[in-house]
């Protein structure tokens, strides 16, 4: 067996990356954090804070539109904060909406973003509201921790736990996940609450909440950590571009347990091949009562032999690719005292979101909004954040629930409740879903410039423009109705799961994208490089061919990133080692 990685007896090695020291030296995520925050001089906080705040949910930037014009007067960056709100399988009441509304409206830059992981993050957060804004979030029991950093994130599944008795079920082992693998760091509340604690927030496992972290240990975990839960045959969640993803099995309206697939995620650098996404691959099957455990054994394996010398090289795909998949099985049967079952069969469709009325199993209504980059959002000609704002008054009885396509279900909506909803849509001219394109309903960007500070390229802001422009393509050859996968990224990172994309864009430089075809509809193939380094002339010069073909010579039922690979535009790719080959 490989000698682990992580030895707490002895100190951090000098060959290890600089941030595994300052865990270590952080006092359980603590550094320096308060002192900086009460720092009137900068409106920025320490360089190796910026690495702890991560893990209570919070990322320093700046932003770069103003940095020449601050950097010539002489002035430091514009800094600000964003923030990732966690919301354990997607789910927030109408009272928390409204909270998040006016966290958003009072404290930040008046927009919610709503992201790929089913969170909350408010933008343009300076220093002097970072503390008020954290004790808004978690004064609406809610929490940001682990929202960010190296420690499991928030934990994704589909959000309507009324669709069926077994949806209701996968939510509930969601939320058992998350509260499970939640860090158990004093730290969050004496930081940000002054060591107050409010009923209904994040759960330790110690009376006091005390700083043993006995999952993660005192230096955590060597890279990021994600968790979805899908339920067949809508893989909604891509759980194949996570490090555990959870296929749902049942059997005569019973959750029998689920199927665990291992080792998925989606960042690279440009430039450098021995990073690649990598699709989770399937190693079993394990039953309800057992998920929790399950889900922790295979954390700490990657806590135990995760590299930490080289965080490109820290994510649990490469683990799993240096040490096979055979010693992670073995390990999951030690660490758990039982081995995986053998996987159960199991299909998948799509992995997109139902949009529009649905009734769930307690007779209620649940409906899905289409939100384009996942932004809500006032502007001049269509007034969203007021409209959903106006909602979550006057139906208090229902929730909001974030998808993991960047959309928003209301949920749990009465007949009468109906009604009304459907006239306030209306009188703001908020479409539910209709009207939309195939390509346009099947869109996520990341939200990329101007504050990223990873961007090589535009994302949020501009994909719906290029959207427009290949929709006069397939309105012309007759795509415009016909669902297509279509994602952008302003970096290789991969936050809006772009290698997922039968249509892929990531961005190389300002107004230039790697353009990537060929991914599974339901998410389980890779895209390929096709072009790279193009403009949006190239890129529309690009598809409109291959648009025209798809058309014309398409077989019944054909998928376009399946047409893509048949026709030889790409290899089909379902190993990350073969992604760059």
């Amino acid at each position: 067996m490989p000698d682990k990685i992580l030895d707490l007896s002895k100190p951090v090695p000098e060959d290890h990356e600089h941030v595994e020291h300052i865990k270590e030296a952080s006092d359980y995520l603590r550094g320096t954090i308060v002192e900086g925050l009460n720092d009137p001089i900068t409106g920025a906080i320490a360089s190796d804070d910026t690495q702890l705040t991560k893990f209570h949910g919070s990322y320093m930037q700046d932003d770069r539109e103003l940095r020449n014009e601050r950097r010539h007067s002489k002035l430091e960056p514009a800094y600000s904060f964003m923030i990732r709100v966690r919301v354990p399988g997607g789910i927030c009441s109408a009272e928390q909406y409204l909270d998040m509304d006016r966290i958003a409206n009072t404290l930040a830059n008046k927009t919610l973003k709503l992201t790929t992981r089913q969170a909350f993050q408010f933008h343009g957060v300076v220093k002097r509201n970072l503390k008020p804004l954290m004790q808004g979030i978690i004064r609406a029991k809610m929490d940001s921790i682990a929202a960010c950093g190296d420690v499991n994130r928030n934990v994704m599944c589909n959000p309507n736990p009324y669709q069926s008795e077994v949806h209701q079920e996968v939510y509930d082992a969601c939320c058992a996940i998350s509260d499970h693998l939640t860090p158990n760091t004093s730290a969050y509340y004496e930081i940000w609450m002054d060591g107050e604690k409010v009923e209904g927030t994040p759960k330790f496992r110690t009376e006091t909440g005390g700083d043993d972290e006995p999952i993660y240990t005192r230096r955590y975990l060597p890279r990021k950590f994600k968790i979805a839960v899908a339920i067949p045959p809508n893989n909604d969640v891509d759980i194949f571009a996570n490090d555990i993803g959870l296929i749902a099995i049942e059997k005569d309206g019973n959750l029998e347990g689920f199927n665990v697939a291992v080792g998925g995620g989606m960042g690279m650098t440009h430039g450098m091949p021995e990073t690649y996404p990598r699709l989770a691959s399937v190693i079993g099957f394990a039953s309800t009562d057992r998920i929790v455990e399950v889900c922790e054994a295979i954390m700490t394996i990657q806590r135990d032999y995760g590299c930490r010398t080289n965080r490109k090289h820290a994510r649990f795909k490469y683990t799993i690719d240096d040490y096979g998949l055979e010693f992670i099985k073995d390990e999951i049967a030690s660490r758990t005292g039982t081995a995986l079952d053998e996987t159960r069969d199991y299909s998948f469709d799509n992995n997109g979101d139902q949009y529009g009325w649905l009734k769930g199993t307690n007779g209620k209504w649940n409906l899905t909004l289409f939100i384009e980059g996942g932004r809500v959002k006032d502007t001049k000609s269509l007034k969203l954040m007021t409209a959903l704002r106006e909602i979550a008054e006057e139906c208090g009885e229902c929730d909001f629930r974030l998808t993991g396509n960047q959309n928003l279900m209301i949920g749990n909506i009465s007949e009468a409740d109906k009604e009304n909803i459907e006239a306030k849509l209306k009188a703001y001219k908020i479409g539910e879903y209709g009207g939309l394109s195939g390509l346009r309903r099947n869109s996520i960007a990341c939200v990329a410039l101007p504050t990223c500070g990873l961007a090589m390229a535009e994302s949020e802001r501009y994909l719906p423009t290029l959207i427009t422009k290949i929709e006069d393509i397939c309105e012309t050859v007759g795509l415009r109705d016909d669902d297509i996968v279509i994602r952008m990224t302003g970096c290789p990172n991969g936050c809006g799961r772009p290698y997922l994309g039968e249509i892929g864009f990531v961005g190389k430089a300002p107004g230039k994208y790697n353009l990537y075809l060929g991914a599974g509809f339901a998410g389980e193939r890779l895209n390929k490089l096709y072009r790279e380094n193009i403009n949006e002339t190239q890129i529309l010069d690009e598809l409109k061919p291959i648009l025209e073909s798809y058309a014309k010579e398409r077989e019944e039922g054909e998928r376009f990133g399946d047409f893509t690979i048949r026709q030889g535009y790409v290899k089909a790719t379902v190993e990350g080692k073969d992604f760059h080959a």
